[in-house]
C-alpha cells in the first residue's frame, strides 16, 4: 500500500454497517502498533488504524 491508493475501510474502523471506500493519505511506521494507515473516505471523513483493517480496492474484501 502507498499514499494515493484506493482502499476499502473496515466497519471496525468506521463504526458503519459496511466497508466504505477511500484514499490513503498517510502511512506511519508506528513502533508500538506497526504500520498505521490514514485514509480519507469518499464522503470526506478521515480514519486511521492498523493496516490489516484496510484492503486495496481490487482485492477480495468481505462486504457483509
Amino acid at each position: 500500500m502507498k499514499i494515493g491508493d484506493r482502499v476499502s475501510i473496515s466497519p471496525q474502523v468506521t463504526d458503519r454497517t459496511d466497508w466504505i471506500d477511500g484514499v490513503i493519505i498517510e502511512i506511519e511506521k508506528n513502533p508500538f502498533a506497526g504500520i498505521v494507515i490514514t485514509a480519507k473516505s469518499d464522503d470526506g471523513e478521515v480514519f486511521f488504524e492498523k493496516e490489516d483493517l484496510f484492503k486495496l480496492l481490487g482485492e477480495e474484501a468481505c462486504t457483509h
